[in-house]
């Protein structure tokens, strides 16, 4: 699942990116895959993590601390459990949208006073929403944290909303639309194959929501919404950065703590998939296609839903299939010469479904379908083969380093933790995640590839300038 960043400083938004925790996230179509660099030994001993505290205030308020003292500075998330996946049917966008209204101000700070004290103290803030999730943060220096918790607090559940608020904001998300998804077909592929690929589940609508139904919301809409969900007892603080747990603690009593729990938060339940039994095909043709593409999603358990060990093969076959010493790129570009690019990617952090895909751009003058049929080859021979003793460890080796490197990286530790919290996983299982990469054994690897690359169970996109008698062929 995809995930909307925006920047609130001033009234633009920034381009399309895509919040990943401590995985590599979803691509689209036409998306490169990342190469992720080698570690060493040294690299994989130290994965044991950042010390954390983990603790609850007495409002329900989930709270964790990552201390690193290396410079006098503090990242501060909210994650609140909520998402695009939670909207009333036929209200898609909401969460988007009222995500863009909580910078709109309160009684005690109206208007945009919590972005202008963040600038004034030559802070950073932004802001995301998600299918099962949705995040604001600050990165300051570490004396200001007690005042970034503050205004934060005040906002959960002291926003104000008028019409004549919300009206122009609501312009601003259909601008946005436009920028992500009206002008970029790859988007506009990514959304329809995501369609496809959730039958029933309320992934298959985009997070940032249908254009028809995103142009009827109204403040009443997203008060409502807000009312229901942003509570404290259905958030998270995720604090990383120059402080102690003691410090933290003492800060977010004092603000957060002050806020009552204003709802019940019951189990997030959702419709789930039927059994899948028929693949999909979606064609998409723009004049504005420069690099034709294809690329295919299968229907994945999630790290939240699958059983133990298996969501850590998935990631272990994704990295194994992609990157510049992956089967995919060695095969398709490299020994047979008819792609530009390949690879492949599993997006496994969601509350409930996960998605493994694989994508290639052929050369000028390669059909898709031989594209595509060279992409299953590869795929068939894991099946058939399973992957080489060189091939697992490399794969661990990077994975595991992932894990070393995002300590490196306040916000992206932060992220790493907050995304798991939020769709289900304990601090337990997140610190875990390097230990449970480096059990996974190349029989788990061919286990997992069988069972989840099942053609029955995916959708498969072309994206293309025009159509053609082949690529309109089913």
């Amino acid at each position: 699942m995809s995930a909307l960043t925006h920047r609130h400083v001033s009234s633009a938004t920034t381009a399309p990116s895509t919040v990943s925790a401590r995985r590599r996230g979803a691509a689209i179509a036409i998306a490169a895959a990342l190469a992720i660099a080698a570690a060493g030994a040294s690299a994989a001993s130290a994965a044991s993590g950042p010390q954390v505290a983990d603790f609850k205030l007495a409002n329900g308020l989930e709270v964790v601390v990552l201390p690193d003292h290396r410079a006098p500075v503090v990242t501060h998330m909210i994650w609140y459990k909520v998402g695009a996946a939670d909207e009333t049917p036929g209200k898609s966008g909401l969460a988007h949208y009222l995500e863009h209204l909580m910078f709109k101000g309160t009684r005690k700070n109206p208007g945009d006073t919590f972005s202008q004290a963040v600038a004034a103290i030559g802070g950073q803030e932004n802001a995301f929403t998600a299918s099962d999730y949705t995040g604001f943060f600050q990165r300051v220096p570490s004396e200001h944290l007690k005042e970034m918790m503050a205004f934060e607090a005040d906002r959960m559940t002291g926003l104000v909303l008028t019409d004549a608020v919300a009206r122009p904001e609501l312009n601003v998300v259909l601008e946005e639309l436009n920028m992500r998804v009206a002008n970029n077909p790859g988007a506009q592929l990514a959304e329809q194959m995501d369609a496809s690929l959730y039958l029933n589940h309320p992934y298959h609508r985009p997070v940032i929501g249908w254009r028809h139904e995103v142009e009827k919301l109204n403040y009443n809409d997203a008060l409502a919404f807000y009312q229901r969900f942003y509570s404290p007892n259905n958030a998270i603080v995720v604090v990383t950065g120059d402080v102690t747990p003691d410090e933290v603690r003492a800060d977010a009593e004092a603000t957060y703590g002050k806020v009552a729990d204003r709802v019940a938060i019951g189990p997030r339940l959702r419709p789930t998939e039927p059994i899948q039994d028929a693949p999909r095909r979606v064609t998409l043709a723009d004049a504005r296609v420069e690099q034709p593409s294809v690329s295919r999603y299968y229907l994945a358990p999630s790290a939240t839903t699958a059983k133990p060990g298996e969501s850590e093969a998935l990631e272990v076959l994704a990295n194994v299939l992609s990157g510049a010493n992956g089967r995919l790129y060695r095969a398709l570009v490299l020994d047979k010469g008819i792609a530009l690019n390949a690879g492949a990617f599993y997006s496994d952090t969601a509350l409930d479904y996960g998605k493994f895909g694989v994508f290639a751009a052929p050369k000028p003058g390669v059909k898709l379908h031989a594209v595509e049929a060279a992409l299953d080859a590869v795929l068939d021979d894991v099946m058939r083969h399973g992957i080489t003793a060189d091939e697992l460890e490399r794969a661990k080796t990077d994975l595991v380093a992932d894990a070393v490197y995002a300590q490196d990286n306040q916000a992206t530790l932060a992220r790493w933790y907050g995304a798991g919290l939020a769709t289900g996983e304990t601090v337990g299982q997140i610190r875990a995640w390097p230990d449970d990469v480096r059990a996974v054994t190349a029989d788990a690897v061919q286990r997992a590839a069988r069972h989840w690359l099942d053609v029955r169970r995916s959708v498969t996109g072309y994206l293309v300038k025009n159509l053609q008698p082949e690529e309109n062929r089913s």
